[in-house]
This record gives structure tokens, sequence and C-alpha cells, in this order.
């Protein structure tokens, strides 16, 4: 199944039922009085998080969603039947933005629960609803009101404690895979991995947590480059970051100025996200000489000035992968009890996440713009080719 993160669609409420205009007609009784009954409720439109999807390649292909209409309301004070709600499910970690104002509406991130994005129109009144001791034959009666319509852009991030970023073919799926029982694809090219990934990691009984893998970042990531920063998103949910870097790269490009240029793409998309927690793990350390790895890593610190936690593992064999483990546990623990006992700190950590979330779509908004805009260019420079070739970009 194709993997989609983003889809834009239109949803309308139902209208609400109109009033009945109706009078009691019946053979022996004379001057029976109103009995128009109500309209019924408009269907409202709602969205629902479901832990078995993890894609929204379904809205990719239906756009527009529209609930039932309230039925109008009948004589003998019958009521119209309420319209019927209309529940999309989508999947958990979905966010739900207005895109006509920006409003973020909700952010889905437990199974079943649900969100009500376009309200159902409120039902007309029937004439009965108006009589009175001076207003015995009332005529007056009310529509039923339009239900809301949006038009709506589901986001979806993975929801991961521990995210992974490198540069392609850092060993970032090598170690997924090591550590949890992920089978992301690996092989011996750069942009093996497309999609994100998830692993749940078990240190042991009843202690685990979750590690997203993303697709591998190249210099100018930020601007479209290689597979762009689109997946980057998917990294605001996480508390730790471990930025994985290949040892002895087979191209033989330097450690740290791949260390670096990560880094620089991670400040260009979200500032905030940059200054998360990140360690430094150096992989693929089976690859040097017993004798030379020590120093090789010493250096990289050095001229990194790395002053995080640094950790030297290899994926591929398993070696300094469960002491890492342990680690990433022991602390994502104590970043569980500190939000427990303060609450202060939990609100500044929730103020992080938003502002790391407001910054990723500022940037691809940003990204998106200047596409869209080159595209145009595109277009106007090649009004007088006669290729026959008609180029359609898909939105």
């Amino acid at each position: 199944m194709k993997f989609v993160d983003e889809a834009t669609i239109t949803v309308q409420a139902g209208k609400g039922g109109n009033g009945c205009l109706s009078f009691r007609r019946e053979k022996f009784v004379a001057k029976g009085g109103p009995d128009g009954g109500d309209g019924g409720d408009g269907g409202s439109v709602m969205l629902r998080a479901d832990p078995d999807l993890n894609t929204l390649v379904d809205y990719r292909y239906q756009r527009k969603y529209k609930a039932r209409t309230g039925e109008d309301g009948k004589g003998r004070n019958c009521s119209g039947r309420r319209g019927e709600d209309l529940t999309l499910n989508v999947p958990v970690g979905t966010t739900v933005v207005d895109r006509d104002t920006g409003e973020i509406l909700g952010d889905l991130t437990e199974p079943g629960e649900t969100l009500v994005v376009a309200q159902g129109g409120f039902h007309g009144l029937g004439n009965t609803r108006f009589k009175s001791s001076v207003n015995r034959a009332p005529r007056q009666t009310t529509e039923g009101t339009p239900g809301e319509s949006r038009d709506l852009r589901l986001e979806l991030k993975v929801l991961a404690d521990v995210g992974l970023v490198g540069m392609p073919n850092a060993g970032k799926s090598t170690f997924i895979r090591s550590v949890s029982a992920a089978r992301p694809k690996v092989a011996d090219y750069p942009f093996t991995t497309l999609v994100p990934n998830l692993g749940v990691v078990s240190v042991e009984a009843h202690r685990s947590y979750v590690v997203a893998d993303i697709p591998g970042l190249i210099e100018g990531a930020a601007e479209g480059a290689g597979l762009g920063i689109q997946f980057l998103r998917h990294l605001v949910r996480t508390r730790l970051l471990l930025h994985l870097v290949d040892l002895a790269p087979w191209d033989e490009t330097d450690p740290a100025e791949s260390v670096r240029i990560i880094s620089g793409e991670l400040e260009r998309f979200s500032p905030t996200l940059a200054e998360r927690e990140r360690w430094l793990v150096i992989n693929k350390t089976d690859m040097v000489a017993p004798d030379e790895r020590d120093e090789r890593c010493r250096k990289l610190v050095e001229e990194l000035g790395w002053e995080g936690p640094v950790f030297q593992i290899s994926a591929i064999s398993g070696e300094g992968v469960k002491e890492l483990s342990r680690e990433v546990m022991n602390w994502l623990e104590r970043q569980r009890e500190l939000e427990a006992e303060d609450p202060e700190y939990a609100r500044q950590e929730a103020e992080r996440r938003q502002q790391m979330d407001d910054e990723a779509r500022a940037h691809i908004q940003a990204l998106r713009d200047a596409r869209r805009r080159d595209d145009d260019d595109d277009d106007d420079d090649s009004d007088d080719d006669d290729d026959g070739v008609e180029v359609i970009y898909a939105p």
C-alpha cells in the first residue's frame, strides 16, 4: 500500500430538515389546531482515529464527503428523521487543519478518538411550536439551517518516542531491524528507505518504546533536494533523536561533514527541532580495525565539538546496540516521570512540540509555494514550444 502522509478533502455536513405547516383535520374534530412537526437535525461529519490504518492514501482518490440531510417534519406532530452522521476513519497521529483559516481543529493521537469537523444543521420548527393562547392557528415555521462546510488538510505524523536521522546509507534501517521486529528494506545504495518505518523496541518485559526511521537527508534537503524534508515532520512528536553517522563511508566522505550537513538541514527546517535532545551514534565500527576505532571516534567527536552523549555501535553485528537501547529506555522513563511530577515542565514540553509543528508546517508550505511558482514560470517559458507533450502536475 502506498504511504501518503498528507491529503486535502472537503466535508459538508447535512442541512437540517424544515418544520412542517399542518393542522389537525379529523372527522367530528372541529378546529383541531396545529400539528406540524419539527424537522430532523442534519448529520455531522466526524473523523475517528483507527489504529488499523497507517496511510491517508484513500483520501487522495475521493476528496469530497457529505453527510445526510435531516428529513422535513410531518403532520400529526411527527418530527423528521435526523440525518445520519458520516464518520471517516484516519490513522492515529492525524492532525486536522482548516485550509481557509489555518486553524488546527484537532490532533487525533489516541485510538478511537473522534473529532467533529463539520457540525450538522439545526432542525426547523413546525407550526406546533408557535401556538399560544392568543395564537390558536399559527402559520409560522422555520427552515433548517445549513450544515457546516470546510476544506481540510489532513497531516499524518507517526507516533514514536525516538527518531533516527542521518545521511543515506548511514545504517538507520539496519539499526531498526536489529532492535525491533520491523523489516525495512536494506541495500548497498542510497535512498532504500522511501517512507517512514516504525519499530517497537522491547528492552525487557513491560519496558518498550517506539523508534521511527525516516528517509535519509542530503545537503539541500530543506530546499527539496533528494527526497526533501517532508518526512521530517514525523520527528515532531519524538522525544529523542539518534543521529547515526557512518564511521567508514563507502564513498570516503568526511563523517564530521556529514553530521554538520544534517544539523544544518534540521536547523533550516525547524530551529526548535534542531535543539531537541540528540545523541551521536557512530555506526559501522566493525568496518574499522580495532586498533584504529577509538582514535577515529575521538577525532570525530573533537572535530564536531560534540557535547552530548556518544555511542559506538555496529548495527549489523549488534555490537553496542543493546547498551544503547537500554540507555534510551532509561532516558525516556526519566522524561516521563519528570513530566508527570512537574506540570510546568509538561506545559513547556507541549509548547515546544507545538512550536516544532508550526515551524514544520510553515517551512513545508513555503517550499510548496516556491515549487508552484516555479511550475508557473516553466509553463510561461514553454508557451512557444511545439513538442506536443503535455505535462500534468499531480496535486
